[in-house]
């Protein structure tokens, strides 16, 4: 067996296990509302009565919080058996039991309770500008790459924190639907998530028991009765209408719900304040499990495929490329699929394109969804990558060239072919759906804003290529404070207003680097004086 085809099989593995043991640990955890200086000792100590703790954090959001994890659900039982419901006055409480509790000291003050300095895991990503230093102390693009990723990418507290928010909502719906499972689905899984980034939910009844494979030949037979509905879309409209009402009346700390049911995938949004999530509940929705998994597929065949989307995500936040607030800009969905498509651009390519990895799937992988073919291969190690030995710094650079002098006016992106399509419609930037086919999933972009991507990669290309970018000579580690490399593309941009762009489509770059590196060269001068 190859060193590769090893590797590929366990991540195979992995990737099945580590969804169930998430899920798993969720089940037998707790959040609690803790008091701001908290005694670690006496915490660990007080909970450890019900039981034997295996893991536990802190973290802030609208207050100290900290996850605990049991070793068994009994141990879950019984702390929530010692809980009370708290008396209030010239208030009314719902009186919904939950995992999320609050921990309070009753009497007197004691200092041997507090300690102050607990280490809080974080929750969201560091400020740009605190980025921008530390890639500055970094040797080589590579290694400002690979940092700007491990400062970006969900830890293993967050990812916890997120299946917990999922258990402690299938506890509301599962009042309903008591065999029901609610999974994250999207960055929050499939690897190139950052820390902050929304959490996508999916409401799977797809598993409650009682659906026959087959039905008997003859003899009695006893069915449920259940309400009928005009179509299956009818009926995820119910579920998440009655789900979200239950959540905003029942739920503690989910604040803000918006119930969007007639979106194309209908959904429930809301904030979780213990959290600090701001959440997407949708039911029907297996499409989207099925490009959760492709995503995670193609971040594990190579680790340049997810370094170099949370680069270019990176940059394109900085640059208000992309945003939080739905309109006529990139998504990070998109983003991905570009980063996608051109690493199958690459010579040799770095990943496979989708038709190549449905042809590699076995019978069980078949997957057809709403008509749409959703097949592809769940063995990795059918997978035989071609050797590429582009460096980050390469591809990068490559990367914004390659988008700079592409023909979005003519072709459409497809990953599932690996090479570009005649546009099957008027839109600035085509990007077909990989499994549903007809869909432009860049359809609400508008021209100004692919021009501003363009004109952007055009400067990031050029950028790169500038010796001046260069680590500074005879900067070492932490001395270093000029920004270069990598950390330059992420300082502000003078590409703004695209009218008249196309006269003039090279100068502004070559204006903003000249001010840009006057800049940084009187900065130097001035700290050197």
């Amino acid at each position: 067996m190859s060193e590769q085809t090893s590797f590929l099989r366990k991540v195979k593995h992995f990737a099945k296990t580590k969804l169930a043991k998430r899920q798993e640990q969720a089940d037998r955890s707790v959040l609690i509302s803790c008091l701001s200086r908290t005694n670690e000792k006496k915490f660990v100590t007080f909970l450890s009565r019900h039981g034997d703790i295996k893991k536990y954090f802190f973290y802030e959001s609208y207050g100290m919080y900290a996850v605990v994890e049991y070793a068994n659900q009994e141990s879950v039982a019984s702390l929530l058996k010692d809980a009370g419901i708290p008396s209030v006055n010239h208030e009314s409480l719902v009186p919904f039991k939950s995992r999320l509790l609050s921990l309070r000291n009753i009497g007197s003050a004691d200092s041997s309770n507090q300690q102050s300095g607990q280490l809080c895991q974080p929750q969201t990503t560091i400020p740009i500008n605190e980025l921008i230093q530390k890639l500055s102390r970094e040797e080589s693009i590579d290694q400002q790459v690979t940092s700007l990723t491990e400062a970006y990418q969900l830890t293993e507290e967050n990812s916890r924190l997120r299946f917990l928010v999922c258990s402690l909502l299938k506890d509301i719906a599962a009042a309903y639907f008591p065999e029901c499972t609610i999974k994250p689905f999207g960055s929050s899984v499939n690897g190139f998530g950052k820390l902050g980034c929304d959490l996508d939910m999916f409401l799977d009844l797809d598993s409650i028991s009682g659906r026959r494979a087959k039905m008997p030949k003859s003899g009695l037979l006893l069915d449920y009765q259940l309400k009928r509905a005009n179509s299956e879309r009818a009926v995820t409209q119910s579920i998440l209408s009655v789900i979200g009402e239950c959540v905003d009346q029942f739920g503690p700390g989910c604040v803000g719900v918006q119930k969007i049911l007639n979106a194309r995938c209908p959904l429930v949004r809301f904030a979780h304040q213990a959290s600090g999530f701001q959440c997407d509940l949708t039911a029907n929705n297996r499409v989207a499990m099925k490009s959760t998994e492709l995503l995670y597929l193609y971040g594990e065949l190579d680790p340049r495929v997810r370094s170099l989307v949370f680069t270019v995500r990176c940059w394109a936040r900085a640059h208000g490329i992309t945003s939080s607030i739905p309109g006529a800009w990139i998504t990070n969905f998109s983003l991905t699929v570009m980063v996608l498509f051109f690493l199958q651009k690459r010579s040799p390519p770095i990943i496979p394109t989708l038709d190549h990895l449905r042809d590699l799937a076995g019978p069980a992988d078949k997957s057809v969804i709403e008509g749409n073919d959703c097949t592809f291969v769940s063995d990795f190690s059918k997978i035989q990558l071609q050797s590429n030995t582009e460096t980050l710094e390469q591809l990068l650079c490559e990367f914004f060239e390659f988008y700079s002098t592409f023909a979005f006016n003519r072709f459409s992106l497809n990953i599932r072919k690996g090479k570009e399509q005649s546009k099957p419609e008027i839109s600035p930037l085509h990007i077909q759906n990989p499994f549903e086919t007809s869909l432009n999933v860049s359809k609400n972009v508008n021209a100004t804003q692919l021009e501003r991507f363009v004109a952007l990669c055009q400067e990031s290309s050029w950028l790169l290529q500038q010796s001046e970018m260069k680590k500074p000579k005879g900067a070492t580690g932490a001395s270093t404070s000029t920004p270069w490399g990598l950390a330059t593309l992420l300082l502000p941009s003078q590409v703004a207003g695209i009218k008249g762009r196309k006269k003039r489509r090279r100068e502004p770059a070559s204006e903003r680097i000249k001010s840009l590196l006057e800049s940084l060269k009187n900065n130097n001068q001035q700290k050197q004086s």
